[in-house]
């Protein structure tokens, strides 16, 4: 499908315009997004721009701009969500601050207008019509079931949270001052018509969100408007702001944002507890003591430094050799907190094994691969002393999705774990489109019998 570059929306662009796509309704109507895989659906999404353009060109380098003059994905995009679905969602019990916000920006400030407790609907039109304030709907894959579609697929396929939020804003008004995220974001139209302004980010990729004052930001670097089925994507970092033109109807979007704290920074962090712990017990000099009163001292020691910097290169060399890198945190906390797939009817064949009981002579596959991850570290039983390496399998197959992004911090994580010597055959079950209990790389038949069964209970696998 040809793509073009040209001025976009009103014509108010002041420098370069982000790259942008025009899908030509006359070429045909555009295909519903794919649904068969991951990578499908993230090519349907950002269509007509390629998976690989997309990385290679935008991701964390610049905004994208894609404009599609489709009327039927338009209509699509319009299903997502509508202004009028707020009524039944209100009558569901949805709360002000935990599902709702409503804003406005004032003078270049936000100023919230919720209420306290239960939202009830006539209140919140009230606001939006007379106040003109802006509704925030948060997480609404919660409650609408094609975008949790869509976003347990883009989980799947970026390995990492991704979040939504709604906006619905009314005619002549802007809900948010001008800011920037620490996410990457991607901004899909809904209903009506959005005009926005991107600057020059202040401070590139930003790890935390910020509000940015009118007069320190200068001039804008692009300046569009959207309209329904319009796709922008924009780089954490990326300062901007965005209302709704006066003398039309309201407007809605959705916000899709992911990799939150999933910088090379945050997955060092993650990792080098569990390489200084594995090297502690290998090597007596990490053992040893720091200097006497290393801690009372305002400064660091010249000495202390040296022997910092030549643990460190040790810690790098060991590395280079490390084949299972172990994750204190991270793999752990994506399971635990992502979606679960999306299915159809009462989701039995997700928390109740089915089909034929493997036993020693079956051939097993694995099943939601996209929804399981492996992670090595100690043994988490606090009666075990010597606090043994052991392998993780946690899955997202029976989380919750009325939870999702919603910062439940007890949530406890849904998996097995398994003696260090297991390794080899789990990898054999993840990377085998299906093979024989019987040629796991394990010592005993029981030790293979033990492993399918344990797998076959939490619905990872399944007899073929």
């Amino acid at each position: 499908m040809p793509k073009k570059a040209r001025p976009a929306g009103d014509g108010e662009e002041e420098g370069p315009v982000p790259k942008q796509a025009t899908v030509e309704a006359a070429c045909g109507p555009s295909s519903p997004l794919d649904f068969d895989s991951p990578s499908g659906l993230f090519e349907s999404f950002i269509a007509p721009i390629t998976t690989e353009t997309f990385f290679e060109e935008f991701w964390e380098q610049k905004p994208l701009l894609i404009q599609r003059a489709d009327p039927a994905f338009a209509t699509y995009c319009q299903s997502l969500f509508r202004l009028s679905d707020l009524k039944s969602l209100c009558s569901r019990g949805v709360y002000y601050g935990r599902d709702v916000n409503v804003c406005r920006c004032v003078r270049g400030k936000k100023k919230v207008l919720n209420k306290d407790g239960r939202v009830h609907f006539l209140q919140l039109r009230k606001d939006f019509d007379q106040k003109r304030a802006t509704i925030q709907f948060h997480q609404p894959q919660r409650f609408k079931d094609e975008l949790w579609r869509i976003q347990e697929k883009l989980e799947c396929f970026f390995g990492s949270l991704v979040g939504s939020n709604v906006y619905i804003t009314p005619a002549g008004a802007q809900g948010l001052p001008p800011h920037y995220d620490d996410v990457e974001v991607f901004i899909l139209q809904l209903e009506g018509e959005k005009r926005w302004r991107l600057y020059q980010p202040t401070v590139p990729l930003a790890r935390e969100y910020s509000l940015e004052a009118e007069d320190r930001i200068g001039r804008p670097t692009h300046k569009f408007t959207l309209k329904p089925g319009d796709l922008l994507y924009f780089p954490r970092g990326t300062i901007h702001q965005a209302a709704t033109p006066e003398g039309l109807a309201h407007s809605t979007h959705v916000t899709i944002s992911t990799y939150q704290s999933s910088s090379w920074g945050d997955f060092l962090l993650d990792t080098i507890s569990g390489l200084v712990f594995d090297a502690a017990k290998a090597d007596v000099a990490l053992r040893a003591g720091i200097p006497r009163q290393l801690l009372l001292q305002v400064e660091t020691t010249a000495v202390a430094t040296r022997r910092l910097s030549g643990f460190l290169r040790m810690l790098a060399d060991r590395l280079e050799g490390t084949k299972e890198l172990p994750s204190a945190d991270m793999k752990k906390d994506f399971a635990v907190n992502r979606l679960p797939p999306y299915y159809t009817g009462d989701g039995a064949e997700l928390v109740t094994p089915g089909g034929r009981f493997p036993g020693l002579d079956s051939t097993v596959r694995l099943q939601f691969r996209d929804h399981a991850v492996l992670t090595v570290g100690p043994d988490q039983d606090p009666s075990d002393e010597t606090r043994e390496k052991m392998v993780y399998v946690y899955h997202s197959l029976k989380n919750r999705r009325d939870t999702h992004m919603m910062g439940n911090e007890e949530t406890e994580p849904h998996g097995l774990r398994f003696p260090l010597s297991h390794m080899d055959a789990l990898k054999q079950l993840w990377n085998s489109s299906a093979i024989s209990v019987k040629d796991l790389k394990l010592t005993t038949d029981e030790e293979k019998q033990n492993l399918v069964l344990s797998l076959w209970t939490e619905c990872l696998i399944q007899v073929v």
